[in-house]
């Protein structure tokens, strides 16, 4: 009987599944730090701005399903390998972008190319590891290569912007996933689900222009304020996501179960998963830029200083799954959500570089509770669905992950950009020219960077506007605590009988 312990060649194989995974979470912690950077070299609009960090985000959570169903039709090698190829050209590329525009379109590629790479490389382990233990090992060293992306990008991105320019961060994708592309073939299976469903080509496309367009009106409304392209933007998004959960009712291969829905424990654990990755993503933006242009830290101390937090984040994801032995998983969870809303509190009373402390604190804080709640919501919306659902839930529970954070950055960062354009707008220079105030008023990188063209006017310009960036820092802070503090009390309330394993919740 042939044995179904992993060999030699398996483990190997992971180490080489693990390379994308990694990239992933480095690519978020670089491109973090060099927006200050980026800024003064593109000059990019508050709008663009936002796309340029998140626009990754959307395009990677709106492909999902449709890169795994593409997968299960091509093989999951062979999609692995097309989409690594192509994230390697858009990287290369996006590093010597020459607009704001230029390097939007380039993310977006990376977004399409990067949703191949999570539900392959996941797949991938199920074929390598026969063994159900080695399996749930695998798949536990394949999480924490996120971890450890997160841990290592802030000092890497850190040192390259330090010493050469922002595209840098880009291009330490390259030879990576080179070395993929020439590895994998030799190491990883291939894998075709031979009863997986078609490509719905429409459905994939609406769904896309749907989150698009929806994210286009708040982006629109926080720079320009209630304008008709916004309302009408909002208008066609909502109808062509009504659109498409009609047509996934009517179809006999959905990219998404809509039934899956109808059960308040999957909504809940849906609702929590998606609504703490937006806390945590669209406040770590801020974070990053207040440290380096309120604080006045350089981009590899900016990094250093993001280690603490790390550390917390992969000390609580070790030790997460131990105490949910002898702790239910909902007063984990409820405990760590509590947690990160005391850190907001924490971090949304600092005010310049003296406070340092403080918001390292809230930043530990918020960094131990987030952990459980995302690994203990992934399996549990596995488990509060059918059996033969599982695959279908687990699906979900990935785009909603992904489509969380990109969220979090586009609605906590069109919130704190409106804040500091209203702040601005009050703010008073004496005969400044107009035109310079307007350009300060878009994003506080552009103030600083255009404070040199205002004379004697320029400190009190910079001043300002550090105070204008630190109320809507503030704020966007407050708003984090809030969300996080109404989950706790929803996942405590309503989630309590919801186990880890072998529990299926309420499908009524």
């Amino acid at each position: 009987m042939e044995s179904l312990n992993a060999t030699k060649k398996e483990w190997i194989g992971l180490l080489v599944l693990a390379l994308p995974c990694m990239l992933y979470s480095m690519d978020l912690m670089v491109l973090n730090l060099a927006i200050p950077q980026l800024s003064l070299d593109l000059h990019p609009s508050a709008s663009q701005l936002l796309w340029i960090v998140d626009i990754y985000g959307f395009f990677l959570a709106g492909s999902l399903i449709t890169m795994g169903t593409l997968g299960d039709l091509i093989g999951r090698r062979k999609i692995l390998l097309v989409g690594s190829s192509i994230f390697a050209v858009a990287s290369a590329i996006a590093a010597f972008s020459r607009s704001a525009e230029m390097l939007i379109v380039m993310r977006a590629i990376q977004g399409i190319a990067g949703a191949t790479l999570a539900p392959s490389t996941l797949s991938l382990i199920r074929v390598l590891f026969k063994n159900p233990k080695q399996r749930a090992q695998a798949v536990g060293l394949w999480g924490t290569s996120f971890s450890l992306g997160g841990l290592i990008g802030p000092l890497v991105g850190g040192a390259l912007i330090e010493h050469f320019w922002w595209g840098s961060v880009f291009l330490i994708n390259v030879p990576i996933l080179i070395l993929l592309l020439i590895i994998a073939p030799k190491l990883l299976p291939e894998f075709k689900d031979e009863n997986g469903g078609k490509l719905d080509l429409l459905s994939a496309a609406v769904s896309l222009v749907s989150i698009l367009l929806i994210v286009f009106a708040l982006k629109k409304f926080a720079e320009v304020g209630f304008q008709a392209v916004a309302v009408i933007s909002a208008i066609v998004g909502l109808a062509l996501g009504g659109f498409f959960i009609r047509r996934q009712e009517q179809l006999e291969h959905p990219l998404i179960d809509v039934n899956l829905f109808k059960g308040f424990t999957f909504n809940a654990l849906i609702l929590t998963n998606s609504l703490t990755m937006s806390v945590f993503f669209g406040t770590f933006l801020f974070q990053t830029q207040y440290i380096q242009l309120v604080m006045g830290f350089s981009p590899l101390l900016a990094g250093m200083w993001s280690l603490p937090s790390t550390v917390a984040m992969i000390i609580s994801s070790s030790l997460s799954p131990q105490l949910a032995k002898k702790i239910k998983p909902a007063f984990i969870m409820g405990f760590g959500l509590f947690l990160g809303a005391i850190g907001f509190i924490i971090i949304s009373r600092v005010n310049g570089a003296q406070d340092l402390g403080w918001l390292i604190l809230g930043s530990v804080f918020q960094s131990l509770g987030t952990p459980p709640v995302l690994l203990f919501t992934t399996n549990m919306l596995v488990n509060s669905a059918p059996p033969e659902k599982a695959g279908a839930a687990a699906a979900i529970s990935e785009t909603g992950n992904e489509m969380g954070g990109a969220l979090g950055i586009a609605i906590l960062g069109s919130v704190g950009t409106f804040i500091y354009r209203q702040q601005m707008s009050q703010i008073i220079l004496g005969n400044i020219n107009p035109g310079i105030k307007k350009v300060a008023s878009t994003t506080l990188e552009n103030a600083i960077e255009i404070a040199k063209s205002a004379g004697s006017a320029s400190e009190s310009l910079i001043s300002q506007s550090k105070g204008a960036y630190t109320m809507a820092f503030s704020s966007v802070m407050l708003i984090g605590s809030a969300v996080l503090a109404m989950l706790s009390v929803l996942v405590i309330a309503k989630l309590h009988h919801v186990k880890l394993e072998d529990e299926h919740g309420d499908h009524s």
